[in-house]
């Protein structure tokens, strides 16, 4: 039989048996299409758990907390399996508002949504919410803004304190903002404008509230935290801003005159095609050209509603991750230099 280098490699068809998520997804691994993409994120997520020295960054866009995705994130910053978040500030909202005891509800797709309107109930997709309940919200981060008084702060120091204000009010540890606080994972929104979180924020500023959520300084720390770490590794939940957020990073730090590899590890999960041209869609090689993904980085693009991928992949790495003594980056952001790391040994 003729053998060449194409076909050393046989595929190992799927069996159906009693065994564990973990085990399914090394199962997949000799399979085809987005089902071997998605086995691959979960060997390249374990094995990035497993390299010393390594930071690793998630971009989280797309309604996912709505959605029911918040214990996933929130557990992922509890167990270390990211270290440093930059999220859209809609999801960081609605998780608050779910941390003070609040809901989104099962809904439908094929709701009249004049008559959503006319009862107060927002729809996102097949989710409903309360836009009194929002509204709420919105006037409580006002309020929680005038405590905070007339500073100039980034979004990682702005979700800090949010974080110790949502524990003074009793949220529960499964909170995103909660969790990231109590396990010093910084938070980074790079669009907080752009949500409720903006428009509390905002209301506060009419009332004569002077606080600036600064933008640059945002950049200038994320960049120093991947100028500082020893590795970099990324999982992207959907794209837009978060995800070139982090990728730009890897730009600043070499215009600055820093020596930095690119990300050496990156992990996609996107329902977003690359040829439109987007960068939500666009692939980890055409980040190869911008020096933001180093050349031999393991890349894992996987096409796949994110709702789908995370519970699957978390449970995966729960299973393969658990009793695994990482040695997750401690950040300490006052010393003289800035940002200072250190790896838990």
């Amino acid at each position: 039989m003729h053998h060449n280098v194409f076909t050393n490699n046989p595929t190992v068809p799927i069996d159906v048996k009693d065994r564990s998520v973990s085990e399914l997804m090394d199962g997949m691994l000799r399979i085809g299409f987005q089902g071997r993409k998605l086995a691959e994120s979960v060997q390249a997520w374990n094995n990035m758990l497993r390299e010393k020295d390594t930071t690793v960054l998630m971009g989280l866009s797309g309604a996912m907390v709505p959605a029911g995705m918040r214990r996933v994130i929130s557990y992922l910053i509890r167990e270390r399996m990211i270290d440093c978040l930059v999220s859209t500030g809609a999801n960081l909202f609605h998780d608050s508002h779910e941390a003070l005891g609040r809901k989104h509800y099962v809904g439908s797709h094929l709701a009249n949504d004049e008559k959503l309107f006319e009862h107060g109930v927002d729809r996102i997709y097949d989710i409903f919410a309360v836009e009194k309940e929002f509204r709420t919200a919105d006037n409580l981060i006002a309020d929680f803004a005038e405590e905070i008084g007339e500073i100039s702060c980034s979004s990682r120091e702005f979700m800090y304190l949010l974080g110790k204000e949502l524990v003074k009010r009793g949220a529960a540890e499964d909170s995103i903002v909660v969790s990231a606080y109590r396990h010093n994972v910084p938070i980074f929104v790079p669009a907080l404008s752009d949500s409720s979180i903006g428009i509390g924020l905002t209301i506060a500023r009419r009332r004569g509230l002077k606080l600036n959520i600064d933008q640059i300084k945002d950049v200038d720390e994320i960049t120093q935290i991947v100028e500082k770490s020893g590795h970099t590794g990324v999982v992207y939940i959907g794209g837009g801003v978060p995800k070139n957020f982090i990728q730009q990073t890897e730009v600043v730090a070499s215009i600055l005159g820093m020596d930095v590899p690119g990300h050496e590890y990156a992990i996609q999960y996107t329902s977003d095609a690359p040829h439109w041209g987007g960068l939500s869609g666009c692939t980890f090689d055409e980040a190869v050209s911008w020096g933001k993904i180093a050349p031999q980085a393991k890349k894992v693009q996987v096409f796949v509603d994110a709702t789908i991928a995370l519970p699957i992949v978390a449970h995966a790495l729960h299973e393969k991750v658990s009793g695994l003594k990482r040695n997750a980056p401690i950040f300490s952001w006052d010393g003289p230099k800035g940002l200072e790391i250190a790896y838990e040994e």
